[in-house]
């Protein structure tokens, strides 16, 4: 007897779904059944259809723009009849000192991380609110602990993890979850900053990390580390897990 995939006809939306961890996480979830729809600034390469009848289909939206995500969530409400989950994965991190920000990038990073969450956790709401679902934020050990370099994504995350407390409170009386994940993943992106640093800076890095995080002492692997807890956290078995901030970093950040 083939074994019961774990998201089986669910419907799910992936904000960021056209590279790295977003990519990995809609790989993930039509390999276990679902049927996913993946938003995101720029096209996505999506993976084929699974055997279980997962699938998924992809739309263009800027979710710092309210028409956007309005246009966006109702045209994949249509595409998957309904909706289960929201993964909100799209954000952006660019890197400068805090006394060295300009307002317009600081503007730029809210409007994108913060203001793309609360357009986005209010879209998916408007269609969990009668049957209750999952709603799965993005987050950031810089919201927690800071980060040097990054002050206004730092800041930007911070306000998403609070906003995720105050909706799970809110909204879980509707049946819905709403959590944040703080995922240190290799990526794309950290191959770039890898390869924009000197020989010495490259080992006094690995170095570093090798002290920080306790599992292997390296950024996790998204489709190995990160892909089975959001497959966990979409499903039913985290019906009475909501309001947390989960650490998927390997033990960088420890909390208490």
């Amino acid at each position: 007897m083939e074994p019961r995939l774990q998201l089986q006809g669910r419907k799910i939306i992936v904000t960021g779904g056209a590279r790295g961890i977003g990519a990995a996480v809609v790989k993930a979830y039509v390999a276990e059944g679902a049927h996913v729809v993946s938003l995101d600034i720029g096209e996505s390469t999506l993976p084929e259809a699974g055997e279980g009848g997962g699938w998924a289909k992809s739309c263009v939206c800027d979710i710092s723009n309210p028409d956007s995500i309005n246009e966006a969530f109702a045209w994949a409400a249509q595409q998957l009849d309904g909706l289960d989950v929201l993964v909100h994965a799209a954000g952006i991190a660019p890197n400068a000192m805090a006394d060295q920000i300009e307002l317009d990038e600081w503007e730029r990073v809210f409007a994108v991380n913060t203001r793309g969450t609360f357009l986005t956790n209010r879209a998916a709401h408007a269609l969990l609110k009668d049957h209750g679902g999952r709603i799965i934020n993005f987050a950031s050990a810089a919201g927690v602990v800071g980060q040097p370099g990054k002050a206004h994504y730092a800041a930007s995350k911070g306000a998403v993890l609070a906003w995720t407390r105050t909706v799970a409170r809110e909204w879980g009386p509707k049946g819905i979850t709403v959590n944040a994940i703080a995922p240190a993943m290799w990526t794309p992106m950290y191959d770039a900053t890898r390869a924009s640093m000197s020989t010495e800076q490259l080992q006094q890095h690995d170095a570093f990390m090798v002290g920080q995080i306790p599992i292997g002492g390296r950024l996790g692997d998204a489709a190995r580390d990160l892909a089975p807890m959001l497959v966990f956290l979409a499903g039913e078995g985290s019906r009475f897990v909501t309001g947390q901030t989960l650490m998927i970093d390997g033990g960088m950040v420890m909390l208490s």
